[in-house]
């Protein structure tokens, strides 16, 4: 796999070692490097990271694992050597930022807990992410994705009233639980180091950094006490003009016209006008409105559904398979992102 030193970007001139495995700490440290971070991918060769070995594979590497490690220095060494000791020694005097992702005392039977290694390096920014965190009756739990939205709340307003939960697509508390939150806690600790001169030890825990995503739904919760299942809640699949319907080819589109102005316009676009009082109907009557925009969008195709609505502001999109999604990012302005996606993928 190609290792490079970034050289330019926001976090320019930081130099994270880098302790994760498999995904949320991998991915987070990686969307760092994209940022202009040193990251030095350091693995024990008695124990290397595990998403190396999962397919599917790119050549003789697994493209999983060079998702979330390309742009980093790979340094295999053995943890319980004296040189492999003197290394890791050395490397964390010169680093800003240790980021593992253990269970809680994996690192101190390495002799590589945050109490020990501040000795080196007194303004290291020791970051720990697990599911738990690193104390309380849960910090030893073993725990995945499924696990940490089940416990946050958010399987259960995922799926539909007759299929019940149903697990989304992608691993949500993974990024935005463990990726972003350890990346948001690691900038805030580099911001206090910047005004204190020192370091710090981070808990991160999955779970609470999965929490913040219900923010809204347990607002309304708490405003109203009415408890919504799978595909009930408004933003989930109870509102008609909030919601996914396929085409005549099978494709699908994601309408957002949630506020009012995009409702009615959208209303005007397919010749409905009387369907604007019903800007969030729910209930009978709101099921009967997804029936007939079901049967409405089943009309054309998905293209000739964007053709219609080009230029007009009725937050319709398509809902994009995989494959089309390289094509569609190329032609966005976030420079930083395309590199995340497509600097390897090529």
């Amino acid at each position: 796999m190609e290792s490079r030193k970034a050289t330019d970007g926001p976090l320019a001139g930081i130099r994270i070692l880098d302790f994760t495995r498999l995904y949320p700490g991998p991915l987070g440290t990686r969307l760092m490097a994209v940022l202009g971070a040193e990251v030095i991918k350091i693995e024990d060769v008695r124990h290397p990271d595990p998403m190396r070995f999962y397919p599917p594979f790119l050549g003789e590497e697994s493209a999983g694992y060079v998702a979330v490690n390309h742009g980093k220095q790979i340094l295999n060494l053995d943890f319980s050597s004296a040189d492999g000791q003197e290394q890791l020694a050395e490397l964390i005097r010169t680093a800003d930022v240790l980021v593992e992702q253990f269970r809680p005392g994996v690192m101190r039977e390495l002799g590589l807990d945050y109490e020990s290694v501040r000795q080196y390096n007194p303004k290291l920014i020791y970051v720990s992410l697990t599911g738990y965190g690193q104390s309380g009756p849960m910090a030893q739990q073993a725990g995945h994705d499924i696990n940490y939205i089940g416990y946050a709340g958010i399987l259960s307003l995922t799926g539909s009233p007759k299929a019940g939960p149903v697990l989304p697509g992608v691993q949500i508390a993974d990024v935005a639980g463990g990726a972003y939150w350890l990346i948001i806690r690691t900038l805030a600790a580099l911001w206090q180091r910047q005004r204190t001169g020192e370091g710090q030890h981070v808990d991160v825990a999955m779970l609470e950094g999965t929490l913040p995503l219900i923010t809204l739904q347990w607002a309304q919760y708490r405003a109203c006490g009415q408890r919504f299942g799978p595909g009930e809640h408004p933003l989930a699949g109870g509102l008609p003009n909030y919601n996914v319907y396929r085409c005549k080819d099978g494709k699908y589109l994601a309408l957002g016209a949630l506020e009012q102005k995009f409702w009615e316009a959208f209303c005007d676009l397919v010749e409905r006008p009387e369907w604007k009082p019903l800007h969030f109907a729910m209930g009978k009557e709101g099921e009967r409105l997804k029936k007939a925009l079901q049967k409405l969008f089943q009309q054309r195709t998905r293209e000739e559904w964007l053709v219609l609505a080009e230029g007009k502001d009725v937050c319709l999109s398509p809902v994009l398979e995989l494959e089309e999604v390289k094509e569609h990012i190329m032609k966005w302005p976030y420079r930083w992102m395309r590199r995340l996606l497509t600097d390897w993928w090529k």
